[in-house]
This record gives C-alpha cells, sequence and structure tokens, in this order.
C-alpha cells in the first residue's frame, strides 16, 4: 500500500472516501453532555429537538398513550410499501390543512408516499425529481444534510441569499435574486428543482410572508411557462410547520394564485416533504411522507409507482407504527383535539423563548436575524467557529455552521436565554 494512501482506500468507491468527520451538531452536543458530566452549569443550545425547561425531551403525552396502546401487530408487521392507506391520507391534511378540500374542488390530484422521516423525503425527491449532475437551487443557509443527500444523489448546489437587500418590497424573501437562479437553471439545465424550508426555517426560524410567499410561486410557474421542456419543482420542507403561527400559509397561496385564474404549467410540480419528528415529538421512530401536487392526476398516479419503488429499493418499506397510530389519533376528534392543545402548550414554549431572545439582543445589541418561528434564531457571522468558541468557555453551547451561529431555542430553557444573549455580547465584544 503507498505509504499516503488512506486505509482501505481500494475498497471504497470516490464517494465514499469523502464522508469523514464528525456531524457538526452532534459533536457539539456531545461537548455540552461532557461539561455537563463534568458537573458545569452548561447550557445546550445545541440540539433540534423540543425540550421542556428542565431539560427533559418534550413529548406529546397523547402520541405517547397511543402507541403504547397500539396492538403488537402494528409493532411487528410491515406496513404497505407505498405506506398505510389512511397515513397516507393523513400526511397530504397535515400538508395542506383546510386548504386540501379547496384544492380538490378545484381539480388538483395529490399522492403521498411514506419514508423514513423528512429525511426519507428528500431523499425521493433528490433521487427522482431531477437529473445527476445538475443543481438544486437553495438558500444560502440551509440546514447542513441538504448538501449530503445532493452529494449522494449526484446533484450539485446553488444558492440565493436568504434576506433581500435593504428597501425589498418583500423583507424576507429575495426575489429578484431567486428569478435571476431560477432563469439560470432553467437555461442551462433540463430540470429545475428548488428546496424551500418554510415556514419556521431551519437554521434560522425565518418566515415568509403571504406576498413573499406568492412572489415566490409567480416566479416558478412563470419560469415553467417560459420553458415548457424543462421540468420545475417547488419542494417545501415542512418539518417545522406545525409549529408556526401560519402552518398552512403555502397551502392558502397555492389556492389564492388559482383563484387569480393564474394557468398551471403542466411542468410544474408541488412536492411537500412532511415529518411527523417535531409535530408528533417521535424523532426516533423515522417517519414522514413526501407529497406531491398537481392538476393531472395521470402525473400524480405516475409519481406514485416511482416513489414507491424507489422506497421499495431503499428502504424496503417505512416503520409502520407511527403511521397507524398517528392515523388512529386524528380520525378521533376527542385525541385529535388533545394532541392538538398538547401541541399548542409546546409552541407556546417556544413563543416564550423566542419573545424573551429577541428582546434581549435587542437591549443588547446582540444583531441576530429575523426569526419568527419554529425552533431555531440564528446570528450571522463570517467566523461562527470563533464564536461558539468563545460561548462554549462560558460553558454555552450553541453551533457553528457555514455563515453564523443556530442558537436552538428548542433546547435552551426560558430561565437561561438571557444568558445566552449576555454570552454572545461578550463573545461579539
Amino acid at each position: 500500500m503507498d505509504m499516503d494512501e488512506a486505509p482501505g482506500e481500494s475498497l471504497i468507491n470516490a464517494l465514499a472516501s469523502t464522508r469523514i468527520g464528525n456531524d457538526t451538531i452532534f459533536s457539539w452536543f456531545a461537548r455540552y453532555q461532557q461539561a455537563k458530566s463534568d458537573g458545569h452549569d452548561a447550557v445546550n443550545g445545541t440540539v433540534g429537538s423540543l425540550l421542556e425547561d428542565n431539560g427533559q425531551l418534550a413529548i406529546n403525552h397523547v402520541v405517547d398513550e397511543m402507541l403504547r396502546k397500539a396492538p403488537p401487530l402494528e409493532f411487528a408487521s410491515y406496513a404497505p410499501l407505498k405506506g398505510l392507506p389512511s397515513f397516507l391520507d393523513l400526511s397530504i391534511t397535515l400538508a395542506l390543512g383546510e386548504h386540501r378540500s379547496t384544492l380538490e374542488e378545484m381539480g388538483f390530484a395529490f399522492t403521498s408516499t411514506a419514508t423514513p422521516g423528512g429525511s426519507g423525503a428528500l431523499f425521493l425527491a433528490a433521487s427522482n425529481l431531477c437529473e445527476r449532475g445538475e443543481a438544486i437551487l437553495l438558500r444560502d443557509r440551509y440546514w447542513g444534510p441538504y448538501a449530503g443527500f445532493l452529494k449522494g444523489c449526484g446533484l450539485g448546489m446553488a444558492t440565493w441569499p436568504l434576506l433581500p437587500e435593504a428597501g425589498s418590497e418583500y423583507p424576507f424573501f429575495a426575489d429578484t435574486a431567486f428569478e435571476k437562479e431560477v432563469e439560470q437553471l432553467a437555461s442551462t439545465q433540463s430540470t429545475v428543482m428548488v428546496w424551500l424550508n418554510d415556514p419556521a426555517h431551519n437554521p434560522t426560524g425565518l418566515t415568509m410572508s403571504a406576498e413573499g410567499r406568492r412572489a415566490a410561486l409567480d416566479v416558478m410557474m412563470a419560469s415553467a411557462s417560459r420553458h415548457p421542456g424543462i421540468g420545475h419543482t417547488l419542494l417545501l420542507d415542512a418539518a417545522y410547520s406545525l409549529y408556526a403561527d401560519e402552518p398552512h400559509g403555502w397551502g392558502e397561496t397555492i389556492v389564492e394564485t388559482m383563484e387569480d385564474g393564474t394557468p398551471w404549467p403542466e411542468n410544474f410540480l408541488i412536492t411537500y416533504a412532511v415529518s411527523m419528528s417535531k409535530s408528533h415529538t417521535a424523532y426516533g421512530l423515522r417517519t414522514g411522507a413526501l407529497i406531491a401536487i398537481h392538476p393531472d392526476q395521470n402525473i400524480t398516479e405516475r409519481l406514485r409507482g416511482i416513489l414507491g419503488v424507489t422506497g421499495r429499493q431503499t428502504w424496503s418499506a417505512a416503520p409502520r407504527l407511527l403511521q397507524y397510530t398517528a392515523a388512529e389519533l386524528h380520525s378521533n376528534p376527542e385525541t385529535a383535539n388533545a394532541w392538538s392543545d398538547e401541541r399548542y402548550r409546546l409552541q407556546g414554549l417556544l413563543i416564550e423563548r423566542r419573545k424573551a431572545f429577541v428582546e434581549a439582543c435587542e437591549e443588547l445589541n446582540v444583531p441576530i436575524n429575523p426569526t419568527h418561528d419554529g425552533f431555531f434564531g440564528w446570528l450571522e457571522h463570517d467566523n461562527p467557529e470563533s464564536i461558539t468558541e468563545k460561548c462554549a468557555a462560558e460553558h454555552v453551547y450553541l453551533v457553528p455552521l457555514q455563515g453564523g451561529v443556530r442558537i436552538g431555542l428548542c433546547a435552551i430553557p426560558l430561565a437561561s436565554i438571557r444568558r445566552v444573549v449576555e454570552t454572545l455580547q461578550k463573545a461579539l465584544n
């Protein structure tokens, strides 16, 4: 073996050789755990799971109780390859809310495929809805694993800015840059695919306005009309949407666009990546779905077959237990209302923490990005590791990502919010 060659180099392919290092988020969480075990008064702002103020994992007790009552068959049996029909139907409603029935009346067709979590939904889209070698369009601040999903599917990445320049018509949507990037891809590729984590963006907590949503949809539909031979897909990553002030805002925007008489191009598709991890506090049961929306049922039926076969060839069938339990829970008004009440309680934790965080940042002149919903806040910075290391010296643990620091409001107790902001102020100064 060449002395400069890594061990086992001849045994792995080129892509595998790039899969090195530890996940940034989990490595910083491990540092928090070590500090805690060493007896330090440490603050955990690293994880992407909702914790109670006492530091324990927040669990929707309605979901937990129903999981424990499920028949043994639902624990042990395979689910159908595409998913339990009752769960697939539920997933569409969770994505679209009250706007589902309106879209059905307008003639829209839907298909849903069960996946192992929201990550499985992203994989289904990446592996089927764009050509290998082409680029997917993302905002320039995004959940880190996106890059790995795309690379593993032989895809590249293009970006547009998270925030527009000052004075833009849309305060939370860089429409000019977005339109430019969409046109560039439509002119050079055989597909255009956009991944948009909205509402409650990870890692910033940003949520687009209704006007911004409409502008983004108009850009995609206009580009599809100009380029009829180029497939256009808008993927909405809805992982955190049910903790947002407008959980079904995109459904409302689609309805309004159709009511205005905008023609839907045949080569335009909207998909939702749905995750049950956060909304049903069942992270480890790995249950989600990829939903596709189009006026032509022939297209959705074809996608149904393709996505089902992809799942079969990748993970076989998605886990059954939570599919069954969620469908049962939401089919009963009593348990559905109880789940919703508990979800509102958990959302209240996030609202209180974010309010305290924003107010403290304003008072102490800590320049955070706009943040509205969901699990996170964000500090833009060119050298995020320097900030997180200085915070870690004070035993406040946050996550450095490309372009800034992610502050896990989902994990920080309300009583520790001001300490986190004071530590950020000290680190910045």
